[in-house]
């Protein structure tokens, strides 16, 4: 994507005159839209025959290019097509309609913000482009929370399909179960992408929506809470500001919520370093490491370059980040089966794993098994920021929690483990890792690591393999007939 090719168009929008019109306790239901200063309690429109006079909206386009991506270069007016020659607006290029969400002051108002910008996206995006024949394909909408709904009635209201709309974490509150006409929807243009970013609490009053709307619905750790956002390192990084950082109080609030944002910035700036995300039912079932297949479109790219994949269905998709640019982490999944020769059942237990490669090496990854049982099969994911490259020995650790149990006491814990066998999602291969000395590897609660190192038969291709099994073990026909 070249500098010279993309310019970016944010809106600005000045509400007193419209906001005037109304009452203060109006029921966003009666909204009402203004053309040539009528107030009409009719239902919206489903043409756009009736956009013909913008004189009355006080409202502006601020042109931006990647030469000057921090300043207002010029201002696209409604109802002064003059001012698009003014501004030298080169129809040739990609253009980026950003439109803005909701912050603390806004929030009374939110409705009516609704209606008011929905009329100016429709503005640009029909008045606009039918005086600079602006190729449909090239717009792309970007809406952050109550933006990315107006982005979506604004393309749904337009006679042709533009090319793409990215919903950055769309505003959950009285969206929830609200109808396709009335939100960001997968109808809206050629390709939707959705990220959700802060989907905690009860439908309808998270912040963020929860429910997919796109063709590609992307949750990053699940979507419902962001790294770094915790109430401990939001203050932080407050007090550090020391008084200007009372300005940004907010950001107790909105951290999760912007990171949508970060996270599309991230995949311009940090392009060697993709984050990638993985088709899943559920994060649960994520968590578990059970998704990291790239199979038929199975994973996806995040963010600007992702791969526009359209299906009958919304897709769901999952992925882990770091707590800052670049937010890129490698997913792998562990598979161990554990070994006992002691009836035992734990639940969430402390682990740690290392991991040790070609490129690098990761310690200490801390995570937590919801579950421990002798003879049991248990799979879970683990993430890390460095790329190890091909792994070479891994070492899992068993960790003392806060509470004994009776084995404690009369007795170690202890499990043994014959093999791992390892996936990592970004690379898609698949190893197995036998004990280091001896058939198994033992785990013991508080005890040593138990290590394992990359198997020598996993070098071998498939045929070798099989032909190595019969050599050792005979056909299955020959063990039938012993």
């Amino acid at each position: 994507m070249g500098k010279e090719s993309v310019c970016f168009l944010t809106i600005w929008i000045t509400l007193g005159k419209i906001f005037a019109t109304f009452s203060s306790d109006a029921e966003p239901t009666n909204a009402t839209l203004f053309v040539n200063t009528t107030a009409t309690s009719a239902p919206l429109p489903t043409t756009t025959e009736w956009l013909t006079d913008f004189s009355d909206i006080v409202s502006k386009f601020s042109l931006r290019t990647a030469e000057l991506p921090e300043d207002d270069i010029c201002y696209l007016v409604p109802g002064r097509p003059e001012t698009i020659k003014e501004c030298e607006f080169n129809a040739e290029t990609q253009t980026f309609i950003m439109i803005h969400g909701w912050t603390v002051q806004q929030t009374k108002h939110t409705l009516f913000d609704v209606w008011d910008m929905k009329l100016l996206n429709r503005f640009f995006v029909l008045g606009f482009q039918d005086e600079l024949q602006l190729p449909w394909e090239r717009i792309h909408l970007l809406g952050y929370s109550l933006g990315a709904h107006v982005a979506g009635i604004a393309g749904g209201l337009t006679d042709n399909k533009i090319s793409r709309i990215t919903g950055l974490d769309p505003a959950g509150p009285t969206f929830e179960h609200a109808d396709e006409q009335s939100t960001l929807s997968r109808g809206d243009a050629q390709f939707v992408d959705v990220l959700h970013t802060n989907t905690r609490g009860s439908p309808d009053r998270s912040i963020g929506i929860q429910r997919p709307v796109g063709h590609i619905d992307i949750y990053p750790n699940g979507g419902t809470f962001q790294p770094g956002c915790d109430i401990q390192n939001t203050l932080l990084g407050i007090a550090l500001e020391g008084i200007k950082g009372l300005q940004n109080m907010d950001q107790l609030v909105k951290c999760s919520h912007e990171r949508s944002i970060h996270l599309f910035i991230d995949s311009l700036v940090n392009t060697q370093q993709k984050s990638m995300a993985y088709r899943c039912n559920s994060k649960d079932t994520f968590n578990k490491g059970m998704c990291l297949s790239c199979r038929k479109n199975r994973c996806n790219m995040l963010g600007y370059n992702i791969n526009k994949v359209r299906t009958a269905r919304s897709t769901k998709m999952f992925l882990k980040t770091r707590d800052m640019m670049p937010y890129k982490v490698f997913h792998y999944q562990v598979k161990a089966h554990f070994f006992s020769k002691d009836k035992m059942s734990f639940t969430e237990q402390p682990m740690k794993i290392s991991l040790y490669g070609t490129h690098g090496e990761k310690e200490n990854i801390a995570f937590v098994l919801p579950m421990l049982n002798d003879n049991s099969t248990l799979s879970f994911l683990i993430t890390t920021d460095v790329d190890i490259g091909d792994l070479m020995i891994v070492k899992l650790q068993w960790e003392k929690d806060a509470i004994l149990s009776w084995s404690d006491w009369w007795g170690s814990s202890q499990f043994h483990l014959r093999k791992l066998r390892i996936k990592c999602g970004e690379t898609q291969s698949k190893v197995i890792f036998n004990a280091k000395d001896g058939e198994f590897a033992y785990l013991v609660r508080g005890g040593e690591q138990a290590v394992f190192v990359k198997s020598k038969e996993d070098n071998l291709s498939r045929k070798e393999r099989r032909m190595h099994r019969l050599k050792m073990q005979g056909s299955l026909f020959e063990q039938n007939t012993a």
